[in-house]
This record gives structure tokens, sequence and C-alpha cells, in this order.
């Protein structure tokens, strides 16, 4: 199976210009609960994010005639943007009073939110900072579960953990797109366990020729366009 990117010419993952440039511009809010006293953990915040996206793009609202499916159809028909907030006191229990849904890991929290134009933010979400995300692990994370789906990060990238939380939710939805409906059922049953880690450098050139499906980045912040950012692996989508 050749990857999204490869398959797909129009794909919102390419950073060459296509006819998704020319739809209305639509972003995924998500927030990431960042207490001074309690940060989460690094991995936990990607893999909670990771998460998150999946929730949205199973729930019922997101679906069919749901009071979201409109904006979630219009946001995957043009870029698929994602971009990580982070809030913590009153500016999270603000942002809770939104229309969302709140996904909890071990150490993290994320609110992920239906998709709003471009410069539409909410202004309880506009206000909340990008940069401040840097997360640390308090130990090296453990190997991932091989019956599971993982989605493997470039190991050459140093990207921020609210920018990687992003990448890590495009290679969930990339997941999500590609696998059949009972895979899916059985994924959303599950409570779509997942891990997010990092390859060696051997590994990752056997991720990125495998057939797996690629995220590369537009290029928008922090890294070079077209740079290679997640390969998502499911067991279903193993060649």
């Amino acid at each position: 199976m050749n990857s999204q990117n490869d398959a797909l010419p129009d794909s919102p993952f390419r950073h060459e210009r296509t006819q998704r440039d020319a739809a209305p511009q639509f972003v995924l809010p998500l927030v990431v609960r960042i207490e001074r006293a309690e940060p989460p953990a690094r991995t936990d915040a990607l893999e909670t994010a990771a998460r998150a996206v999946l929730v949205l793009l199973s729930d019922e609202r997101s679906i069919g005639e749901g009071e979201w499916a409109g904006a979630v159809r219009d946001w995957q028909d043009a870029r698929i943007r994602k971009v990580v907030r982070r809030a913590r006191g009153a500016e999270w229990r603000r942002a809770e009073t939104l229309p969302g849904i709140t996904v909890t890991g071990k150490s993290a929290q994320v609110r992920v939110f239906p998709p709003v134009p471009l410069d539409g933010w909410p202004k309880e979400l506009a206000k909340l900072q990008v940069s401040g995300t840097d997360l640390d692990d308090p130990g090296p994370p453990v190997g991932p579960d091989p019956a599971a789906p993982v989605l493997w990060l470039n190991p050459d990238l140093s990207m921020s953990a609210g920018k990687a939380m992003a990448q890590a939710g495009h290679g969930a939805q990339l997941v999500w797109w590609e696998l059949p409906e009972a895979e899916r059922a059985v994924w959303r049953g599950a409570g779509f366990p997942l891990s997010v880690r990092t390859p060696g450098p051997e590994l990752w050139r056997e991720l990125t020729t495998g057939g797996l499906p690629v995220v590369r980045d537009a290029g928008f912040t922090e890294i070079a366009p077209g740079s290679c950012t997640v390969v998502a692996d499911h067991p279903a989508l193993r060649g």
C-alpha cells in the first residue's frame, strides 16, 4: 500500500500547492493543560493529543448530519491544520466551557474543539499562547506495544511539544482514513490505544520506505516544508 502522500496528489499533508489551497481554510484547535506545578509528561501529551483527534473524528457530532459534521468536512476538504495552545487555571476552565471534548491520559489533559476558520478562533482560545509547550519525560518511554498502532516521529527533527502533538494528530488521522470500517470500530471500542515513539536511524529508514502512511509537513511553523515528520504504523496497514 502506498503512503497517503504518494497515493493522493492533493493530500492535505503535501507541502506543494494543490487544489486544497483554493478552498476556505480551517484549523482544528487543541488545548493542552499545562499547570506550573504539575506539567504533563511529553510523550503522554503527544499520545493524548493523537487520541483526541481520533475521538473527535469518530464522535457522532462529527459524522453525517451531526452538529460538527459540516465544519469537519470543510476542514478535511482543505489543508489539514492543527494548532496546539496551552492553558492553565482559569484559562483551562474557560476553554472547557466551549463545545469540545476533553481527553485524559496518564498525566495529560487535551481538549479538542470542532474546526474553526483559520482567522475565526473563539476569543477564549485566540488569547491562549502557542509557545511554552516545551515538556519533558521523567524517563525514557518504554518500548511500544507491537500489536497496537505506533506513530513514529522523525528522529532528525527537533520539534516543540506543541508541534509534535499536532504532527502526532496528523499521523493518527492518516491511520483513521486508511482503515476499513470494521478496523475503525475495533480501535474505537478499545479506546484508541496507540503509542508515540522516536525510532533509531535504521528503523526510521525502514519505516519511511515500507509503504506506511507518511506525514509531510507544509512548513508553516518550525520545520522546513516537505519534511517527513511522522510515519503512521497500524497492524492492519502492515504489508
